[in-house]
């Protein structure tokens, strides 16, 4: 896998808003606005990705792999904060925490996903 800055950028905000949510999930603290704050910088940096993403293809970049499959991830990354905040907001209890904890290292995941379609690495069958 290339690993690239955008993917070291995202598995360090994914992580640090996995690490937040699950400290404050095991102290039993209810959603708050670090944890929401965390969750909103993962969000904002996948806006970011896919702004940026757009600016490569613009310069003359290109997706070596299926363009659809890269834009549905950058998609359900994008949707998954929101999930997450929505669910925190509806259930206000520390297990919120831990959904919300989910969400940043799923996008880590996608991201590592993303950058393998981008630079045409594919997974053996």
């Amino acid at each position: 896998m290339t690993i690239d800055g955008w993917f070291i950028a995202g598995a360090i905000i994914g992580l640090a808003s996995t690490i937040t949510c699950a400290v404050a999930a095991v102290m039993k603290k209810k959603p708050n606005d670090i944890t929401l704050l965390a969750l909103a910088a993962v969000e904002l940096f996948i806006l970011a990705y896919a702004a940026a993403s757009v600016v490569r293809l613009a310069n003359g970049g290109h997706i070596a792999g299926q363009p659809w499959e890269f834009w549905g991830y950058i998609a359900t990354a994008a949707a998954l904060p929101v999930g997450g905040f929505y669910w925190a907001m509806m259930e206000r209890t520390f297990w919120s925490n831990y959904v919300m904890g989910a969400v940043g290292v799923t996008v880590v995941v996608m991201m590592a996903r993303m950058a393998q379609i981008w630079y045409g690495i594919s997974t053996p069958a």
